[in-house]
């Protein structure tokens, strides 16, 4: 659905039900779409490395906390905003391919935590090259001031819509 479109669509409301007002279709709408539009640009790159969606997330969660790149499950949910559920379940298909590796923790013998492996750090650190420059082009045809204005925006109604 093109931008046309969706003013199409609350045109169509508008005359079909004057008594409502459609346009939070205009934003939400586009969000959407945006949104469908963002994941099959980015999606490629993690896809080519065989990574599930959500994957990539353990993966840079973990590179993100610095050296030695481990967290427990419970501090990755929180990261990726995520049930810890979630998070076993990518961890697990990530030991399977070798890229992280669960352990006892140090700081408590009953608990465990999630580490990169090398090949995990290296997959992690060429994917996020790529990632970045992908977003960086797809964000090309806004200005600074633009990107600043949306960056507010979106930050705003992040806020008033989530828990």
């Amino acid at each position: 659905m093109d931008e046309d479109r969706i003013t199409e669509i609350v045109g169509q409301w508008r005359r079909e039900r004057p008594d409502l007002d459609p346009s939070p279709l205009l934003i939400i709408g586009r969000i959407q779409q945006l949104s469908e539009a963002l994941d099959a640009a980015l999606r490629p790159p993690f896809a080519a490395a065989d990574l599930g969606n959500g994957e990539f997330d353990v993966l840079a969660a973990l590179r993100r906390a610095g050296e030695p790149y481990t967290l427990t499950a419970g501090q990755l949910s929180q990261r990726m905003l995520v049930t810890t559920g979630a998070v076993t379940k990518r961890v697990d298909r990530l030991i399977t391919r070798g890229l992280v590796s669960r352990s006892v923790s140090e700081a408590d013998a009953r608990g465990r935590v999630v580490g990169l492996t090398p090949a995990g750090v290296t997959l992690t650190d060429q994917l996020i090259e790529e990632h970045l420059a992908n977003e960086a082009a797809l964000l090309r045809g806004l200005s600074d001031i633009d990107r600043s204005a949306l960056e507010r925006l979106l930050s705003t109604l992040a806020r008033a819509v989530t828990p």
